[in-house]
């Protein structure tokens, strides 16, 4: 399936204050991280940001809010799935995209359950594996095993900026590929 530009939007899940310091390999996360969203934001893919349950888990820490986009919508819930929250379901369906680009944390938890959902729900879904991450790896290949096994298409953050910039020569490629020589 040729992911399309049109049709795509991106759920960045739960990257708090209090879950971000805890995860495994971290750093390499958030650069990659860093790289996907600036290349999402020239792009101009839509962005959904959320946060479970804030007064416990904190704040999107402070470099997602900083590079974000303005157009892009942080929600909050208390549901580990996505799908589950009426809020973020119904800004999903009003989109009117149907490739749903995932990224978060936990790759086990909140990830994989709003996949499963969003499968149900006729979505098509990718996951940017180097763009989620649990406390545990066990839990992060156990989580991308089931999202597999549930139809999710893995993907990379140089691999998924490229696809959606589709050809070279231009200067929307000359921006993502700037962007990618930073990994």
């Amino acid at each position: 399936m040729r992911i399309d530009i049109d049709d795509t939007l991106v759920l960045l899940i739960d990257f708090q204050e209090k879950l971000v310091p805890v995860v495994a390999h971290k750093d390499e996360l958030l650069k990659k991280l860093e790289i996907l969203i600036r290349g999402l934001n020239v792009l101009e893919v839509p962005m959904i940001i959320t946060r479970q349950y804030p007064k416990g888990l904190g704040d999107t820490i402070a470099f997602i809010k900083k590079i974000a986009s303005e157009d892009s919508l942080t929600l909050d819930k208390i549901t580990f799935s996505c799908m589950d929250d009426e809020k973020i379901k119904e800004h999903v369906a009003t989109s009117g995209r149907k490739t749903i680009i995932i990224c978060g944390i936990e790759a086990h938890i909140c990830v994989l359950q709003t996949i499963i959902d969003l499968r149900e729900n006729g979505y098509n879904v990718v996951l940017v594996e180097d763009c989620i991450a649990s406390q545990r790896v066990l839990d992060y290949e156990t989580g991308l095993r089931r999202a597999y096994a549930e139809g999710a298409i893995p993907t990379t953050c140089e691999a998924i900026l490229f696809e959606l910039t589709r050809k070279a020569g231009t200067d929307l490629f000359k921006e993502i590929s700037n962007l990618v020589k930073q990994l």
